[in-house]
């Protein structure tokens, strides 16, 4: 079947063509890249104690409720690829639709929120690994080699090509989930039982205030939308799977879909293992904490197996999808041309994974080595989710601006189209205001950092790189034919 090309009428700046290798992977695979750029067991083992504690245990609703919002703005960046399959996606979409210089601006926040999140599992991926051969996880060196080595190992990975890629993520994943899921009903159902040690159910898990009304209902959702973060991989890949303008859109719904439930589970399953007291006191290590006094030491090991293959995945498809976008955005010489640069070999953005893999490496080595920049890092790294819910949000008014004809056309479509993604979107504005609000201070000088890089970056681009991106003329959806890939100007 013959996908329907995206077509410039005059005055546009045509997108350009597909390079990358066409119908490589399909929509499961598709749906585990985009489950590990999420990195479950690592984001269950960050935060399974602090979304207790906040969530006073009715952390379970929070994440269900959470999962609503981001499956709508998974379904508007569903539609948007079947306007345009293109892997810059929301740097294309938000820059065709709404205004370029707002397209460069979220395509670097993109950018920006992949580096961050993958460099956020490296605190957990050196002591997961040497825990797992009985070492001590506190061996700076150590922690230095593994990044490295798994960084590489990755990044060369993400140059062969993205079949590899897949079968790669989906080897660990089969291990990781299974690990996760067994636990966590093995969790469950000791919880139940009323297996001593345990912290029993109450009416108190199932309500959004959690334990005695004490659950901090807004601490417990941004914790929430920092775990979704990354179910958008799926459409980075978009012109690599069969199906392009349909598949990954697909895939993105089924990932939120299958990340609620394996997060709830989680949740309800593992937090009540042990006591209140015991989950805060070994919160760094909480998951392995809780295999352990599952089942031992022996459990434990396995745990801390589950750990490390999420983190070494989200490496790998954190430079996969950070590749794409920067290569969608060097297509149009938003970003130097050389990093466009696709070998016939391996029909893969070979210089941008090559250039994103060793920030990832090199930031690793700052962020282990240099002791006294840590906490300053720290305030950039936990800003991952933030960024992430800034780009979801332009995306969605993005769809919205881009489907305008159709919002006003049918009830329908209005409510799928427009009411429903605006609502998503003013959430996820209320959460980023809070998350700022109550930030640290040097938090949210951090952000301002990003954002003033990413205006700099937007003139070089603009005036010294002369991209023909900034040119681009407004498009959108005439509202009148079935979604196609065809553009329309405004």
């Amino acid at each position: 079947m013959t996908e329907p090309s995206a077509t410039a009428l005059p005055g546009t700046v045509p997108a350009p063509p597909a390079r990358l290798e066409p119908d490589a992977i399909g929509v499961a695979q598709d749906t585990v890249i985009g489950m590990a750029t999420s990195a479950p067991a690592a984001v269950v083992a960050i935060t399974l104690a602090s979304l207790a504690s906040t969530a006073a245990y009715g952390g379970g609703p929070v994440l269900l409720i959470s999962a609503i919002p981001m499956l709508i703005i998974a379904n508007a960046y569903r539609r948007l690829n079947m306007w345009n399959a293109n892997c810059g996606a929301s740097f294309e979409w938000v820059g065709r639709s709404i205004n370029p210089y707002l397209g460069f601006f979220t395509g670097w926040l993109m950018i920006a929120g992949y580096v961050l999140g993958t460099l956020s599992g490296v605190e957990v991926l050196g002591p997961s690994v040497l825990a797992i051969f009985g070492n001590s996880g506190t061996n700076v060196w150590g922690n230095v080699a593994i990044a490295s080595a798994v960084g590489l190992v990755m990044m060369t990975i993400a140059v062969l090509g993205i079949r590899i890629t897949a079968r790669t993520q989906v080897g660990m994943a089969i291990v990781e989930y299974t690990i996760l899921v067994g636990m966590s009903i093995w969790g469950l159902v000791a919880v139940l039982n009323h297996h001593h040690g345990t912290y029993h159910i109450t009416s108190g898990w199932f309500s959004l205030s959690g334990i005695g009304g004490k659950g901090d209902l807004v601490g417990g959702f941004l914790i929430a939308v920092f775990a979704y973060s990354g179910w958008d991989g799926t459409v980075y890949v978009n012109e690599e799977v069969r199906h392009r303008r349909v598949n990954p859109g697909r895939a993105a719904l089924i990932a939120v879909a299958l990340l609620a439930v394996l997060y709830t589970l989680a949740q309800v399953g593992l937090q009540g293992v042990v006591s209140p007291s015991a989950l805060q006191n070994n919160s760094d290590d909480a998951l392995v904490f809780v295999a352990q006094a599952l089942g031992g030491g022996g459990w434990a090991k396995v745990m801390a197996l589950a750990l490390a293959l999420s983190v070494i995945a989200t490496t790998g498809t954190g430079i996969v999808v950070g590749a794409r976008i920067t290569y969608g955005m060097a297509s149009y010489r938003a970003l130097p041309e050389f990093l466009a640069n696709v070998p016939r070999r391996f029909a893969t953005p070979a210089a941008a994974s090559i250039v994103f893999g060793l920030v990832v490496v090199a930031a690793a080595w700052v962020y282990l080595l240099a002791t006294s920049v840590q906490n300053a890092f720290g305030y950039v790294v936990d800003l991952t989710g933030l960024l992430f819910a800034i780009f979801y949000v332009l995306t969605a008014l993005a769809s919205m601006v881009y489907y305008r004809r159709r919002i006003l056309s049918s009830v329908w479509d209005g409510l799928i189209l427009g009411l429903l993604p605006l609502l998503s979107a003013a959430f996820l504005v209320w959460m980023v205001v809070k998350s700022t609000i109550e930030s640290p201070v040097p938090q949210r000088w951090s952000l301002l950092g990003i954002g003033v890089v990413g205006v700099l970056l937007m003139f070089v681009s603009r005036y010294v790189l002369k991209s023909p991106f900034f040119q681009i003329r407004r498009e959108t959806d005439p509202g009148t034919h079935p979604v196609s890939g065809a553009h329309a100007r405004a």
